[in-house]
């Protein structure tokens, strides 16, 4: 495998790149392809300025044409809500705009988040760093060193985070020799990634990166985040599945959006489409209370029933942890069900019946 990267590996990071850079930046000319009137969402296309748009066309392709209703588009859209300022709302949800040193987040005690990089491949718009000030955090190889230096002095840390942005902006090169220096560190077990790119550009995921994520002492864990199953297609499910084949952990975690994936049967059929790509339901997040993201949450007590319907339809295994994360809290803040015998039961098992949009 080793003598054989040199060969393939240059064409394929052309490819991801050159997706990257084909991306739609342009609402109007994303709701053209998609054979809707960008008339009708016209009011929106300012929020670009708080948040710029930015949309790869293979995961545009897994967008229906012509349906205003798609959940793969109301995750990317502008929407003229974005400029409510509304109560309860912040700029920092999760009080991390301070770190333990630049470039570096220890929220919990046994891990560290390293924010590799501030860019992402998709801006969704309900994203909690849609405010983080990336720019602050922006690192030469020299200044890692700095974060490497506070990881080998704190014993009690055994897992590494690569988080951004999106991590996977990285090239391999560079990923590679961070995940080296982090190596060194004997008391470090783990190296887990957070990462959306591979699912809006399944090239991505090169046969480079299986070799500097998976060939030395660290267990891979990879983290995606897919919140409705038409966000799987052929594609990731074949670059998924020489992950698994290395010997990657796959989790996903998905958010809870209001007009997205709000209803059990959406959860049932994201759950079971993770399963046949080889991937474990991890989280299912309630929307962090972001500023300009507000029209995308939901009550707790109709995520509290949505949850009720999923249970009784999935093998536990397959039933992601309902949770909200709080600021400052050493860990997600799982959301106490209270489940009746009966709950989940009204109307019948299709679960349209529990559903935040009724």
């Amino acid at each position: 495998m080793a003598q054989m990267i040199p060969n393939i590996i240059e064409p394929v990071e052309v490819s991801w790149q050159k997706e990257l850079a084909q991306a739609y930046r342009d609402p109007k000319k994303l709701l053209q392809d998609l054979q809707l009137d960008p008339a009708e969402y016209e009011s929106g296309f300012a929020a670009r300025k708080l948040f710029p748009v930015m949309v790869p066309r293979p995961f545009m392709r897994r967008m229906q044409k012509g349906n205003p209703e798609d959940p793969l588009l109301r995750q990317v859209i502008t929407d003229p809500r974005e400029f409510q300022d509304v109560p309860g709302y912040s700029t920092d949800p999760l009080d991390e705009q301070h770190s333990a040193v630049p470039g570096l987040l220890h929220k919990y005690q046994s891990r560290v988040l390293m924010i590799v990089r501030g860019g992402c491949a998709v801006n969704c718009r309900y994203c909690f760093r849609r405010h983080f000030p990336y720019a602050d955090n922006a690192l030469s190889r020299g200044d890692w060193q700095h974060a490497l230096d506070y990881i080998a002095a704190d014993k009690r840390i055994d897992e590494v985070i690569y988080s951004g942005g999106d991590p996977l902006m990285a090239k391999d090169d560079f990923l590679a020799w961070l995940t080296g220096q982090v190596e060194g560190i004997a008391h470090v077990q783990r190296l887990r990634i957070h990462s959306r790119l591979p699912v809006v550009i399944p090239s991505r995921l090169t046969p480079a990166l299986i070799d500097w994520f998976c060939g030395g002492r660290l267990k891979p864990v990879l983290v995606l985040h897919i919140n409705h199953a038409n966000e799987i297609d052929q594609a990731l499910a074949d670059k998924l599945s020489a992950l698994r084949q290395a010997g990657v952990t796959l989790l996903n975690q998905a958010v809870l959006l209001k007009g997205v994936n709000d209803s059990v049967t959406a959860q049932v059929n994201l759950s079971e489409a993770l399963f046949r790509v080889g991937v474990l339901p991890y989280y299912l997040h309630l929307l962090d209370k972001v500023q300009g993201a507000a029209h995308f949450d939901m009550q707790e007590q109709q995520a509290r029933e949505i949850m009720a319907g999923i249970i009784r339809r999935l093998p536990g295994y397959l039933v992601p942890k309902l949770v909200r994360e709080i600021g400052n809290q050493p860990g997600k803040t799982p959301l106490d069900l209270h489940l009746h015998p009966d709950s989940g039961k009204s109307g019948d098992l299709s679960g349209e019946s529990i559903d935040s949009r009724a």
